[in-house]
């Protein structure tokens, strides 16, 4: 039976990155092509599933054990936007031994451990690193990776009491798009997990409040030579628009439960610019307050230039799913549980992002997400330790024996 590092590294090859600014759903056509190769390999291993017209992979494995809860896993498919997934070269760096770890010898690119801290606690662990071009692609084929290989410990051994399963693969997470098409008629399940965090021992049922603002700014286009009291310089403008909002309140300088807004693309000219911001916080009336900072920016400026000179539309992505999972409150406990018997300190923190799960919460099915031993997501600075993927699915192993003592 394949180890689950081995087919981390099969899963890796495929480019599936997703984009945000396409009309197909999934974004990508390449994404189909990881989606058939896990239902073939369901098929194979004797699960039933297919991928539907959407691209979701689901596969399912009726329970062994009458009664039981029903439960899903699920994970994402598709890579960031943020960084090329295109010819990704793993490399190991076995029995790790503390130190900086080069990723390019000719731009002087490094993972440090005095940089990214984590790397501390993996000292003698078998890593696996990117070559210092592309992102890994362990958000979150290492999620993938996990569950796949847990489906082929059931399928291969009907001995294993479980309650019915459910393994979803979803697209265009990264973009914000994973549950948009997911029919959850599809998806029997009394609640659910994702693989889609870093720490094995990581179980987290919080999740920032989301919104996406897109401010366009409106300028008057004036030959230079002939410019004065005339032109209004829109890229002039957005960044008076951005000094508007408060400076401590920016993703580099703020951790834990502390919220954001984040300027992640500006796009010009002197007629006209748009910035594309991310508004994250934990807590609801202030995600509303920091919504209301843009307005209260739009208005000081429309009123001190005398017309419409900048618009803001702000969408809604996701909310905290907190809310919906304290009154189901006993699945947390269930993988608590299975993360001490696996020899773990349950790390029990906010995820500063969001995930399907968050999504799926609000559909009706709850949906905490856990740990997949991946460090670093969206860049060449991502890694992933063997053993922590081990440990991981050991989690599942737990809860899954877990769910199935459960009446």
């Amino acid at each position: 039976m394949m180890k689950t590092y081995e087919r981390f590294l099969e899963y890796v090859a495929y480019d599936t990155q997703s984009r945000a600014d396409a009309d197909a759903y999934p974004s990508t056509e390449k994404q189909w092509l990881l989606a058939k190769r896990l239902s073939a390999d369901l098929r194979e291993m004797g699960i039933s599933a297919d991928v539907d017209a959407f691209g979701y992979v689901i596969g399912r494995l009726p329970g062994n054990v009458p009664g039981a809860p029903r439960m899903a896993l699920i994970a994402h498919m598709d890579t960031s936007p943020d960084a090329s997934g295109t010819n990704v070269r793993p490399r190991w760096v076995r029995r790790y031994d503390g130190g900086p770890i080069v990723l390019r010898a000719e731009t002087g690119m490094v993972l440090s451990p005095s940089q990214f801290p984590s790397l501390k606690k993996h000292v003698g662990h078998d890593l696996i690193v990117t070559d210092g071009t592309t992102l890994l692609g362990a958000d979150d084929k290492a999620g993938v990776a996990e569950i796949m290989t847990i489906a082929a410990e059931l399928a291969a051994d009907p001995k294993i009491p479980h309650g019915d399963l459910v393994f979803v693969f979803t697209p265009d997470e990264e973009v914000g798009s994973g549950t948009d098409h997911l029919d959850l008629a599809k998806v029997p399940a009394d609640f659910a997990y994702t693989l889609d965090g870093s720490d094995a021992g990581e179980i987290a049922y919080e999740n920032f409040n989301a919104a996406a603002a897109t401010v366009t700014i409106f300028g008057k286009s004036v030959h230079p030579g002939s410019a004065k009291n005339r032109m209004v310089n829109a890229l002039m403008v957005a960044m008076e628009m951005d000094s508007l909002l408060p400076d401590f309140e920016r993703p580099e300088i703020t951790e834990k439960y502390e919220g954001f807004h984040h300027l992640h693309g500006m796009e010009g000219n002197c007629e006209k610019t748009v910035m594309k911001y991310l508004i994250r916080n934990h807590d609801q009336a202030t995600f509303q307050r920091q919504k209301q900072d843009f307005i209260v920016a739009r208005d000081f400026l429309n009123a001190k230039y005398g017309y419409e000179i900048c618009h803001i539309d702000i969408k809604d992505s996701y909310f905290n799913m907190r809310e919906k999972i304290e009154p189901v409150m006993h699945i947390v406990d269930i993988a608590v549980e299975a993360i001490r018997e696996t020899g773990l300190e349950p790390l029990i923190e906010p995820i500063r992002g969001g995930t399907d799960g968050a999504r799926l919460t609000f559909l009706g099915l709850p949906c905490p997400n856990l740990g997949t031993g991946g460090y670093n997501f969206h860049g060449p600075y991502e890694y992933v330790s063997v053993q922590e993927m081990d440990q991981s699915v050991e989690v599942l192993r737990r809860i899954i024996a877990k769910v199935a003592k459960t009446k």
